[in-house]
């Protein structure tokens, strides 16, 4: 394979392709409360992952999260599109997101809201936080994993993100077009004598 020819550009174009998940947390009135976010992934301590989430600025999920220690990872599919375009664009400080017709219940282990149109969703209590300037990335303790049951994962290598058709995003939306295989399927003993 040639040399890939490239060229420097400024840092603004930080190419940051990241899952999309719809955060569930509970506000004080103990509504839920959902904000779309894209900085999200995960860190290994000792035997367990813990999901990194990070969030800019002064927004209610933040200071939700902020409070009560806990929320909801909810995965996007592209059949949440318009759900996740719908909590983007209007703000908890402006009132009720409750103009689009979603089914919230209750986080399994962890006493938070998730949407039931998610087809993998975390809940998570945060272990640590660590603040730079007005981001604030959160250490969430994952407590419990809901998977669509129509997956059956054997181990955390075998998930086939075609069938959760995840939503990825990177200043555009983006889905996943085919499973291209599985680690060591591309380096053969004979390509490696080369």
């Amino acid at each position: 394979m040639p040399p890939v020819k490239r060229k420097s550009v400024d840092d603004h174009y930080s190419l940051c392709v990241q899952p999309a998940f719809i955060i569930g947390t509970e506000n004080p009135d103990g509504s839920s409360n959902f904000a779309p976010i894209t900085w999200v992934s995960v860190t290994c301590e000792k035997e367990e992952y813990l999901l990194v989430i990070s969030m800019f600025g002064g927004k209610r999920t933040k200071k939700n999260v902020l409070r009560t220690g806990k929320l909801s990872a909810n995965l996007v599919s592209k059949d949440m599109l318009p759900l996740m375009d719908y909590f983007g664009a209007h703000h908890a400080d402006d009132g009720a997101k409750d103009q689009m017709a979603c089914r919230v219940s209750n986080g399994v282990k962890v006493a938070v809201p998730v949407l039931d149109e998610s087809r993998w969703v975390y809940e998570c209590e945060v272990e640590k936080t660590v603040d730079i300037g007005e981001s604030t990335t959160f250490f969430c303790r994952i407590k419990n994993i809901q998977i669509d049951e129509r997956i059956s994962p054997k181990d955390h290598f075998s998930v086939d993100l075609t069938k959760l058709d995840p939503v990825i995003y990177s200043g555009m939306y983006h889905s996943i077009g085919k499973n291209l295989g599985k680690i060591g399927d591309f380096s053969k003993p004979e390509d490696l004598a080369k």
